[in-house]
């Protein structure tokens, strides 16, 4: 069974030496152990530096294209070096390295196919009293809308297994860690977690600025998600809200009609017949996005079918040059 490690990086020159250091050089139940770099356009030396600490594979980005396209870029580049299991970390040395067989022991046991690391947030020192209370309650909304029991949603020290790194589809340029998730949950792939360490912090975020425009992005990200997987209950509620307020409006309008003053309020009628039809349309809206969730979950699976196809031709490709390298020699 082959782990690789992957690791997005922007100009990570400084920490990526602790980072490579810390890594296991064997597991129980892993044949090969490889690192993979991600190179998000650094500026600095990243590159430089992962050649000389011996990483195995390094892909690039002509430029910084974002935290969740270097997440996808290294899923997919893992998949065709053949991994069995893929783990994502940072570069920062955020994550303890030693709590990575704990972290792939789940897709090894074969009781899950995508694993998060738990920080146990209220362990971690440098996190303030009000970030720590914020992402429990961040996490809680993304347990309610992904049907999952995930207690720390944004932790990026995940392990996956080849099927569900082929299956996962990364649409927000913001972050991977929230839409995962909800994908997951939605995707019916099997999640779980398990409890894992922290180091000192190295270096501040680059991911926000401030914490309100964390949260701002954040929440549009899981509206953006939630809607995309659950297009008719959204839409639903958001019509049968406008809908009911423009019946109220309308019973309003009724009430004085009935006792002789209906003239005097035909502003109520006209308001609730235009609250009344935007809320039908909304429902519509949602009827059509609903047959386009439908549609998109038959791509992502001929999707997932093809990558398959991919990584196997890529892998008996390999095997038939290996053997051809073994015969000349």
């Amino acid at each position: 069974m082959k782990l690789i490690i992957q690791i997005p990086c922007l100009n990570e020159e400084k920490t990526l030496p602790e980072t490579i250091g810390a890594l296991p050089k064997a597991i129980a139940g892993i044949d090969t152990i490889e690192t993979l770099i991600i190179d998000d356009g650094s500026t600095d030396r990243t590159i430089e530096v992962a050649r000389e600490l011996g990483v195995n594979h390094i892909v690039s980005h002509t430029n910084n294209k974002g935290l969740a396209e270097a997440f996808m870029t290294g899923l997919d580049a893992c998949a065709k070096l053949g991994a069995d299991v893929i783990v994502n970390t940072d570069g920062d040395n955020q994550y303890d390295a030693g709590c990575i067989a704990a972290l792939i022991q789940p897709i090894i046991d074969r009781t899950a196919d995508m694993v998060v690391g738990d920080r146990q947030i209220d362990n971690i020192a440098h996190f303030s009293f009000i970030k720590k209370r914020l992402q429990e309650l961040g996490s809680w909304v993304v347990r309610q809308i992904s049907d999952t029991n995930i207690p720390d949603t944004t932790s990026g020290f995940r392990a996956f297994s080849l099927d569900a790194a082929l299956r996962l589809n990364v649409v927000s340029g913001f972050t991977y860690t929230l839409e995962t998730i909800i994908q997951a949950g939605k995707s019916n792939i099997a999640i779980t977690h398990v409890p894992v360490g922290t180091n000192e912090k190295l270096r501040d975020s680059r991911l926000f600025s401030s914490i309100p425009k964390y949260v701002k992005r954040s929440l549009a990200t899981i509206l953006r998600i939630y809607t995309m997987y659950e297009p008719l209950k959204t839409f639903s509620l958001a019509g049968g809200l406008a809908f009911g307020i423009g019946f109220i409006v309308s019973m309003r309008f009724v009430y004085f009609f009935i006792i002789g003053d209906g003239s005097g309020h035909i502003q109520s009628l006209i308001l609730s017949a235009v609250l009344m039809l935007i809320g039908f349309q909304i429902g519509m809206i949602g009827l059509l996005a609903d047959l386009i969730r439908a549609n998109r979950r038959l791509i992502e699976d001929t999707q997932f079918r093809v990558k398959k196809m991919e990584v196997s031709q890529i892998s008996s490709n390999r095997l038939q040059g290996e053997e051809i390298r073994a015969k000349e020699s």
